[in-house]
């Protein structure tokens, strides 16, 4: 059972689900416990799944961006942190695949080791002084340039996956104040995961904070400058609505068999005859059918567009992440109403659900920024 060996999108979504039915019975134990699913990791690099987006040319499978999304719903619909977390890696291979500045043999060499050796990577851009780097804050991680040698020193928070990861993407402050990206492996001296990852949402994530201590770097992993200002919109990062939509139909479904099944003494057949419920599951599909147009189309219009005609999409991008977000928390929010008191229940996965997917209002790009760019667009027009 290999994803490596399939030929057709239906074959993989197949694998993908059957592996992932494990991941929904771990899920509420991971929940409870504030654990990380190493388990579930391990699982999808068993079936080639880490690797699905390298290129041809390195010994990947070169999936799209809208043929491995549909993979990403499916995961998320087991278990969200299991699909956020996954997700950075394969967005992140995606792009470095797709279009990197980065020196060729860096950018061989780790393309090689995610096929070979199941090597994870996540970036490391947040930290707690600047709050999210999409809001333009500097890096208070410095590089200090020392012969051949970078010495990185600096703390970054939310780094998702942490425990699993072999690699992160490290943006930090050089002297004459620029900012550049550097791979640090985890087996670096200095390289240190302090685990400060307590919330009530995606607590399968792991994302602790990663400690850099004097970390010393051959010149060969400075990979790329930050331009200021120069932010290049990124089809990869629809891994997030994207893993929102998979909670929201997990949801959904916990509400459909309830209903079916839930039978009150004051009623002469189950609740899914109320006319009441079937409104509301039926606002349900509508919202997952819409989102699934919005999700895809977008993906699909990213992966046929021209590198200068992806210049011109972040407004799509954010628009759709900012759509398919708020129709999950809603998704959510009614299925909960059609289960009633039981859905606050701990031992039902539906208070899981509801608190996960407000994890995405969190999520890049935010709402605010997102509204403004399309209001601003719109004025110009």
């Amino acid at each position: 059972m290999h994803l490596h060996k399939c030929n057709t999108q239906e074959e993989r979504r197949k694998i993908v689900k059957q592996v992932a039915s494990a991941f929904a019975e771990r899920a509420q134990k991971h929940d409870e416990e504030n654990s990380f699913p190493v388990e579930n990791i391990e699982d999808l690099k068993q079936i080639g799944y880490t690797s699905l987006a390298v290129p041809k040319s390195y010994g990947g499978q070169g999936l799209s961006i809208s043929e491995w999304l549909p993979l990403q719903e499916i995961i998320a619909e087991a278990d969200g942190s299991t699909a956020l977390s996954i997700g950075w890696h394969m967005g992140l291979t995606t792009q470095i695949g797709e279009r990197s500045n980065w020196p060729h043999h860096i950018r061989e060499r780790i393309l090689k080791k995610i096929v070979t050796n199941h090597s994870l990577i996540n970036a490391a851009a947040s930290e707690p002084e600047t709050g999210s780097p999409t809001r333009g804050g500097k890096p208070t991680t410095r590089a200090l340039k020392k012969n051949d040698y970078w010495i990185i020193t600096g703390r970054k928070s939310f780094t998702s996956m942490a425990p699993a990861l072999d690699y992160f993407i490290v943006s930090a402050t050089l002297e004459d104040e620029q900012v550049g990206n550097f791979l640090i492996p985890k087996s670096q001296t200095g390289v240190e995961i302090i685990e400060t990852w307590n919330t009530i949402a995606m607590r399968g994530t792991a994302s602790h904070d990663l400690h850099l201590n004097q970390v010393t770097l051959p010149n060969e992993y400075f990979l790329e400058m930050i331009q200021p200002g120069s932010k290049r919109p990124a089809g990869w990062l629809l891994h997030i609505p994207a893993c929102y939509l998979g909670i929201a139909q997990a949801a959904q479904n916990f509400a459909i068999d309830f209903a079916n099944s839930y039978a009150p003494n004051s009623l002469n057949s189950p609740i899914k005859d109320l006319p009441t419920v079937q409104m509301k599951i039926g606002e349900n599909e509508a919202d997952l059918i819409q989102s699934r147009y919005f999700l895809y189309g977008v993906a699909e219009k990213w992966d046929r567009s021209t590198d200068e005609d992806r210049m011109l999409m972040q407004a799509e991008l954010g628009a759709a992440k900012y759509q398919i977000v708020n129709a999950a928390v809603q998704i959510v929010d009614r299925a909960m109403r059609v289960v009633g008191a039981q859905s606050l229940f701990k031992e039902h996965a539906l208070q899981r659900f509801y608190r996960d997917v407000r994890a995405g209002l969190h999520n890049p790009p935010m709402d605010d920024r997102t509204l403004t760019t399309l209001g601003i667009n719109a004025l110009k027009e």
